[in-house]
């Protein structure tokens, strides 16, 4: 894959971990080497296993989501936030894309876009699937009673675009995204064992113990670390995901340019890139402040769920995936995470953003209103 200089900034945050890694104190080696490991064998080898088996089911069930806005006007809004609840991002900007054809409405829009929860919902799927179902449920009901007020308020044409605003642009899916049989060799070949060592680990068993004969050496931490550096690498070659509706060679929506397992590779890579990121500042402030980030946001709690809603606008799937990941760890409670899980669009908005600036805002306030209502709603209830 030809590298451009959109992404080769992201090859400078190598070097410096390379360097926690391997030449760093002690303590603070065997810290990084472990947070890396943690974030592996913990979450990405689920997350993997997930996109696996979701992608297979859409492959094997996939419905065309335009027709089915085109053939059911009626139920146009309750369909965009089933299909933007779904994980990823793939589901919403096709609904987007629809709207810029001026095939759907307002509402529709607004729905969708409070029900996508991106790819911070695999991550939620891999750990916790019963809270996931729930967040998917509530989500789906969130976006279709706001889709339907706001269509009710505005009308079904209100925004609605028309071909004259859009005939000039073309959306294209740019380079095909692949990786050389090695690559794909080494990768699952690195899954395998994160797989069966994360289920070890969740059932609290040491699998160090399986290979004691080999002497004092942490195998699994190994694993571990290769395969969450190895994740590094595959995000920082990637084109910039989401910044532009040119780069969707690596996104869902461009599912006919891109195999299956080099999707699963490059989401794996992109969503255990932010979950580093998450484990390392948590373990990286108590190290060096010895303060834990759950004493601040419990001494803040009233304002976490307002953070959290906040932090849904900022575009992309990034800064979602590390309030996932606080989520998981225990440090942000439920009503954080539903509170972002309903104001965060994804990766949505950036096309969204693109295609109808105007509408993409004003779409993005009306989410906020759910995002508030059900996030103060379970905080006064104690989740």
């Amino acid at each position: 894959m030809k590298k451009t200089k959109a992404h080769l900034w992201k090859f400078t945050v190598l070097p410096p971990l390379l360097w926690l890694c391997f030449f760093a104190p002690a303590v603070l080696r065997e810290l990084v080497q472990q947070t890396l490991a943690d974030a592996y064998l913990q979450v990405a080898s689920f997350v993997a296993l997930t996109l696996l088996i979701f992608y297979v089911l859409e492959r094997k069930f996939r419905a065309n989501t335009a027709e089915l806005l085109k053939r059911h006007e009626k139920w146009q809004v309750p369909i965009a936030a089933l299909v933007g609840a779904l994980p990823g991002c793939g589901g919403a900007i096709i609904v987007i894309t629809q709207y810029v054809l001026g095939r759907i409405g307002f509402g529709s829009m607004v729905a969708v876009l409070t029900s996508t929860m991106g790819d911070a919902a695999f991550l939620l799927l891999a750990r916790a699937p019963a809270t996931a179902a729930w967040v998917m449920v509530l989500s789906i009901i969130a976006g279709t009673v706001t889709g339907l007020i706001v269509e009710h308020i505005h009308g079904k044409n209100f925004m609605r675009a028309t071909l004259s605003d859009w005939k000039s642009f073309r959306i294209r899916c740019g380079e095909v995204v692949g990786y050389s049989r090695l690559v794909y060799f080494l990768w699952y070949g690195l899954l395998v064992p994160g797989i069966v060592f994360g289920i070890a680990a969740a059932f609290q068993i040491d699998a160090d113990r399986w290979f004691a004969a080999w002497g004092d050496v942490p195998l699994t931490r190994w694993v571990g670390m290769t395969g969450a550096l190895f994740c590094l690498a595959i995000w920082a070659a990637l084109p910039d995901k989401g910044i532009s509706i040119i780069n969707l060679a690596a996104h869902p929506a461009c599912r006919t340019h891109v195999k299956m397992p080099s999707r699963v590779i490059f989401e794996t890579g992109f969503i255990t890139t932010w979950v580093i990121a998450a484990f390392l500042i948590f373990e990286l402030t108590i190290y060096a402040t010895g303060f834990d980030l759950k004493t601040l946001f419990e001494l803040g709690a009233p304002f976490v769920p307002l953070v959290a809603i906040l932090i849904g606008f900022i575009p992309g799937c990034g800064p979602q995936i590390i309030v996932t990941t606080l989520y998981l760890n225990g440090l942000i409670p439920f009503s954080a995470q539903i509170g972002n899980a309903i104001s965060n669009d994804g990766d949505a908005l950036f096309p969204a953003i693109a295609l109808a600036p105007k509408t993409a805002l004003l779409a993005t306030l009306y989410t906020a209103i759910p995002a508030v209502i059900l996030g103060y709603l379970f905080y006064f209830m104690g989740y």
